[in-house]
């Protein structure tokens, strides 16, 4: 098993400076990660430094919160394509979705979808540490209707991150036709492993050297 190319190697802090985001991306290129995950202010500078690479740009759209409109984020979405993205992570409206505000939900998840255009995959963050397994249930199905490509557990800035049950519940809920992305807490090669054996398809991390390497990250914040 490939696990470098499993991972986005992603940076997403509030403090992220641009050498940070030149090391992720010269660190990707190393070690072959899928793609790199960086704040949308980055998005020209990774595009840059990956250029002579296969390694793709992924960025974030209503991060971390998903308490934008969804106008705003149709307008992230298209102005994180034009500036290179290859791939869009979109946080939904987590108090619209325990407001068991359903229709909201799928059409914010597809004005981001429809804003793509299928120039760029759209990940849906269903932020599962703040939900019921009923409530991971609709959001997936939600994602799934609006026309989502991945859904993903996490931000990685709510009060927990991947779980493999979480993972397999999600799996379970999407079928085989959509990704499933593990974020959030995925520390060491055991970690990863775990999440990919109950169906993830990719893993956002920050400790990606260290799973790749095979040690554990204690350090890691997402």
């Amino acid at each position: 098993m490939n696990l470098a190319k499993y991972i986005d190697h992603t940076v997403l802090k509030a403090q992220t400076t641009e050498a940070d985001v030149k090391r992720v991306c010269k660190e990707a290129k190393e070690y072959g990660f899928f793609s790199v995950c960086i704040n949308p202010a980055y998005i020209e500078l990774a595009k840059e430094e990956l250029k002579d690479s296969d390694v793709k740009v992924c960025t974030v759209i209503g991060f971390p919160l998903g308490a934008n409109t969804s106008e705003v984020k149709a307008f992230e979405t298209k102005d994180a394509i034009q500036k290179g993205a290859d791939e869009v992570d979109m946080v939904i409206n987590i108090g619209a979705l325990k407001d068991k505000k359903y229709d909201y939900v799928e059409k914010d998840i597809k004005a981001v979808v429809d804003a793509a255009d299928k120039k760029a995959l759209v990940k849906v963050i269903i932020e599962t540490c703040y939900l019921t397994d009923e409530e991971k249930k609709i959001a997936c199905e939600l994602s799934k209707k609006a026309g989502a490509d991945y859904v993903k557990t996490s931000t990685g800035f709510g009060t927990g991150g991947a779980t493999p049950e979480d993972i397999k519940l999600m799996r379970e809920i999407v079928g085989q036709d959509m990704g499933v992305k593990a974020s959030g807490g995925v520390r060491s090669k055991e970690d990863a492993e775990a999440v990919i054996k109950n169906g993830a398809s990719r893993i956002g991390a920050s400790s990606s050297v260290a799973i790749v390497k095979g040690i554990t990250d204690s350090n890691a914040g997402y």
